[in-house]
């Protein structure tokens, strides 16, 4: 009997989560994980990077040695889909097919988007932690700064990790502090959200930290330009008719986020949500299988579940994925559900942070036996060394 052929597209955390899993649920699986990438990266500890605290060149490992053993790997980028035969083409020219697909590429960054940013990304005092090119600069930018107009931004779209853009605002304030020239700082957060954070409990202890640095928020305000040149960040915000105003600040340095969305060989396929403006794959956000094609699945970035994009939801979706896909091939009733987890792990001080957890209706579930809206140094130590060692060790061999 010819084995199942099981394709995952994407070999970052969702990707290689699931092959794991799989494999361990059942070995006669024909497993297959196409990625184009020779470079695996842990992305939560860019932050880290950013604060000066993480060796960058440990966040990142050959895809080779990250493979799941009994996964093979193609080694090639998806150009199309063709879910009505069950196969995707390859810009090697191949053609793939599958009894069941996953779809986890996680999530593009649409760096265009802001005209100017690409450009002056690692000069000009602009950096992004969501790029491993630049994660250094932004500590050289932190570490060197005298004081001035220090301006973060967040886009309006969803991103990966949605605290990132405020968790090294906080660190920088915190490290100015410290060097005795946080008085002479004016710190800006520009965000196209209109909340910092959207759980009021955990919004509450942000709050404070944002009084104690005496950040200026800027909400519902969109980055739009960037003039390296002359220092100015342009952005856009809506007057009181709904019409977008455009505004624009000095900045000394700039720490700014890209806009996101789904990769573009998804959006342009028949596997999106048509209602999404993103183009992520269409699912249901209980079951992860796609609403239309009952043999594909999705999770992570790429998936349009209603929740944050983040590895701690990833790491309970894939479980989810695992067991209705054996359900599926057994032609049984898929019951594994998954209900919205996320964790944010916000770091609100050097030595402090605040995990919070929260599900699809933005209720906090807490895991620890404490208040997690208190930064604790115990949740620190988490974010800097137990989650890095899981990731590695753990939740890519499908055992976390």
């Amino acid at each position: 009997m010819e084995k199942k052929k099981v394709l995952i597209v994407g070999g970052g955390n969702a990707g290689l989560s699931v092959a794991a899993q799989l494999l361990r649920k059942n070995k006669s699986l024909d497993v297959q994980v196409i990625e184009p990438s020779d470079k695996h990266y842990y992305q939560p500890a860019w932050t880290l990077v950013g604060a000066g605290i993480f060796d960058i060149r440990k966040t990142v490992r050959n895809e080779a040695d990250v493979i799941p053993a009994g996964v093979k790997w193609i080694r090639d980028a998806i150009t199309e889909f063709e879910p009505e035969h069950n196969r995707v083409k390859g810009k090697s020219g191949e053609s793939y097919t599958y009894d069941v697909m996953v779809v986890a590429p996680g999530i593009q960054l649409d760096w265009q988007k802001v005209k100017g940013l690409r450009e002056n990304l690692g000069k000009n005092q602009v950096s992004s932690n969501y790029s491993f090119d630049h994660a250094t600069y932004t500590w050289d930018m932190i570490k060197n700064f005298t004081g001035g107009v220090a301006v973060f931004t967040n886009p309006s779209t969803p991103i990966k990790c949605g605290g990132a853009p405020h968790k090294i605002m906080y660190l920088a304030c915190d490290y100015w502090r410290k060097k005795g020239i946080l008085d002479k700082c004016e710190v800006h957060y520009i965000s196209g959200g209109s909340v910092l954070f959207g759980v009021k409990e955990y919004l509450a202890t942000l709050q404070k930290v944002v009084e104690k640095n005496n950040i200026h928020l800027h909400l519902g305000a969109n980055a739009v330009e960037v003039d390296g040149i002359n220092h100015i960040l342009y952005y856009e915000e809506k007057s009181a008719d709904g019409q977008p105003v455009r505004k624009d600040i000095h900045f000394d340095i700039l720490h700014a986020v890209p806009p996101q969305s789904a990769p573009d060989f998804i959006k342009n396929s028949p596997l999106a949500d048509p209602k999404n403006p993103h183009g992520y794959v269409e699912v249901d956000k209980f079951t992860l299988q796609h609403t239309r094609y009952a043999n594909i699945f999705s999770l992570g970035d790429s998936s349009n579940a209603p929740c944050s994009k983040t590895g701690a939801a990833i790491r309970k979706q894939a479980p989810v994925v695992v067991e209705n896909i054996i359900s599926f091939f057994n032609q049984q009733k898929l019951e594994k559900e998954y209900h919205g987890y996320s964790a944010c792990p916000i770091p609100t001080q050097y030595g402090k942070l605040m995990l919070a957890e929260f599900d699809y209706s933005n209720k906090p579930t807490m895991t620890f036996p404490f208040d997690q809206a208190k930064p604790r140094w115990t949740m620190w130590m988490l974010k800097k060394y137990i989650l890095p060692w899981l990731y590695w060790n753990k939740i890519l061999k499908g055992t976390a």
